[in-house]
């Protein structure tokens, strides 16, 4: 579970510095719920823009942004649902669009959940420390976004070869960036450079994502409310949830299946990764181009215990599928021959790389248990095409020109022609073959007990659980710290 111990010397600089700097945080509540929000701090967003500097936007970290990027408030989850002659499945896919987050992403929130609760209960120390974000790349953009707002200095980690996007942002918000050898697959040479940080440096505190709860949490609670609200407004008399479909990055976005199979308890939550690394199929491993998502390790926050099955996505299919929804001639082709409208077809620019993964995903989950168009399946666009224009470019240097022959060619083989093969059903040994893979990254390499990771299998109420009822706990304890600061009144 999360651990909540006060230390109250460093609370009282933390709670003097963010009086300084402005700085007033929301509940998990407030994010689940806008509503909560004080029209006070509704004023104060009217005119900032959705990827502005300013405190005032840690209250934009919600699903329920309006779709703008600047003066937004808030409505409904943003959320879209994809047209069957797209798909080629009856079923009702909805994916909820991670772009209209501050950063383009809902790794905001992730890092979000991993830090305030350091930060309220001064455990970690916003005057004399920084936050190191490790990742693959999006949780340490949300990381040090979250950083700046919150007035702490930031560290970025991630691999040298992610899109160049994500390193010029980070250029702006980061006080230090670190690249570490290797690519999307690399995971462990980022533990290793976050062990020679812990090791070396005493002014860090590092926020793994893999194995920090509050990243479980904060999908459980907001990811998992948004996706039910989003499906009971568009289910109708007679739809039925069948299931969420997401690939394993830090894994805390399946948490958000958690909370949704309390909910709808005939649901099923199934995990996705690459072909070329199958980590969790066939204790696989290799390289691979699907942004977003990490491997060759299971994460300490995913839930396996409640996972129902495991799907890989070929990364060519992903990378195909990239061009064929954002190149010119495959636009054309989705709306002259596959008869999307134009509003459609724009609006499939909402996905990067892992969220047409995400899809793909989606659509073998369908085709697998033959759903029919009473049935709804949930996956999120964890950020959109905005991070990957550089993807794009390098595609047309590596194959030529798009045409539309590439276009009916890759609709055809990637999308419509999505099979059923590389699917595993878990049965409860299965699970706990997944499991127990734990063992080797976290308790031989992290410093995790074998008690730890028995907990997290057979005594849940210590594990997730647990975590699932620590919400309103931190909620307490932010409500307390921004009356300290006194600037919500």
């Amino acid at each position: 579970m999360i651990d909540l111990t006060s230390n109250k010397q460093t609370l009282e600089k933390n709670v003097r510095k963010a009086k300084e700097k402005g700085v007033i945080i929301p509940t998990f509540a407030q994010m689940k719920d806008p509503s909560l929000i004080p029209e006070s701090i509704k004023t104060r967003l009217k005119p900032v823009g959705l990827w502005d500097i300013d405190p005032v936007n840690l209250f934009r970290i919600s699903w329920k942004n309006e779709p703008k990027t600047s003066g937004g408030l808030y409505g409904g989850p943003n959320f879209i649902e994809l047209p069957s002659k797209l798909t080629g499945v009856e079923a009702r896919i909805i994916c909820m669009a991670g772009k209209f987050f501050p950063t383009g992403c809902h790794k905001v929130g992730a890092s979000f959940g991993c830090l305030v609760p350091r930060l309220v209960t001064g455990q970690f120390d916003a005057v004399s420390q920084k936050a190191v974000w490790p990742s693959t790349g999006n949780y340490c953009r949300g990381g040090a976004f979250n950083s700046k707002l919150l007035a702490v200095d930031s560290v970025a980690v991630l691999p040298e070869g992610m899109s160049r996007e994500r390193f010029d942002w980070l250029k702006t918000v980061a006080a230090e960036i670190i690249a570490t050898p290797g690519t999307e697959s690399n995971v462990k040479e980022i533990f290793d450079k976050t062990h020679e940080l812990k090791a070396t440096r005493g002014d860090v505190l590092v926020f793994n994502q893999f194995e920090e709860m509050g990243n479980y949490l904060w999908h459980y609670h907001v990811t998992g409310s948004a996706i039910a609200e989003a499906f009971e407004s568009i289910k109708g008399t007679d739809g039925a949830f069948a299931g969420v479909c997401f690939t394993s990055g830090s894994a805390g976005t399946l948490a958000g299946g958690d909370y949704l199979k309390q909910r709808y308890p005939l649901s099923k939550i199934a995990a996705g990764e690459a072909l070329q690394c199958p980590t969790l199929l066939n204790n696989g491993f290799g390289a691979h181009r699907l942004e977003g998502i990490g491997d060759k390790h299971v994460p300490w926050v995913h839930n396996v215990k409640n996972t129902d099955m495991v799907i890989a996505v070929d990364d060519h299919d992903a990378m195909a599928i990239l061009r064929l929804f954002n190149e010119d001639a495959g636009r054309e082709y989705l709306i002259k021959e596959v008869g999307l409208t134009c509003e459609q077809a724009d609006a499939l620019a909402l996905m990067g790389i892992s969220g047409i993964s995400n899809m793909l995903c989606a659509v073998k989950f369908a085709k697998y248990y033959e759903l029919t168009s009473k049935d709804v399946v949930a996956t999120v666009l964890t950020d959109s095409m905005d991070m990957y224009r550089s993807r794009l470019e390098e595609l047309r240097q590596e194959a030529g020109e798009y045409r539309t022959v590439n276009a009916a060619a890759d609709f055809a083989a990637s999308l419509k022609g999505e099979g059923t093969d590389n699917i595993q059903e878990l049965t409860y040994i299965d699970r706990k073959r997944i499991h127990n893979l734990k063992y080797f990254t976290w308790v031989e390499q992290q410093g995790r007990t074998a008690e730890e990771l028995n907990d997290q299998w057979y005594h849940q109420e210590k594990s997730f659980l647990g975590v699932q009822k620590q919400a309103e706990e931190i909620d307490a304890l932010i409500t307390e710290f921004n009356e300290r600061t006194g600037l919500i009144r």
